[in-house]
């Protein structure tokens, strides 16, 4: 009686992941049942589909992430990303890597390798 009803909790929590409608297109509106009821309730604009309008790419955690570390995980920090100004090629680590042995692991010192990018 257990096997059975484990299954089916499995089971429903796979079919329920596997909904490949995105947010905001026919037959799935923008946003959660939730978040619409709270637009309505509190007299706000509808929230729009995740990365359009009043709603930034990735979830309210991926960009919290994202401030705190200077990533670009939630995709709504363009400007974080890996290489851009103010944030040279690869992670801190490998950058300190690279100054304490004279090498270029992470692709921010090309010096360090004749000038060939060791990526």
């Amino acid at each position: 009686m257990i096997r059975p009803t484990l299954a089916a909790l499995c089971a429903i929590g796979v079919v329920a992941c596997s909904n490949p409608s995105r947010d905001g297109v026919a037959g799935n509106p923008p946003s959660t049942a939730t978040q619409r009821a709270y637009d309505r309730a509190a007299g706000n604009p509808p929230t729009s589909a995740d990365g359009r309008g009043n709603n930034p790419t990735g979830t309210a955690a991926e960009r919290a992430f994202d401030r705190a570390t200077g990533s670009n995980t939630s995709g709504a920090f363009p400007a974080q990303s890996d290489g851009r100004p103010g944030n040279p090629p690869g992670t801190a680590v490998e950058r300190a890597y690279d100054r304490a042995t004279d090498s270029n692991t992470s692709g921010a010192y090309p010096s360090n390798s004749g000038g060939v990018r060791q990526r």
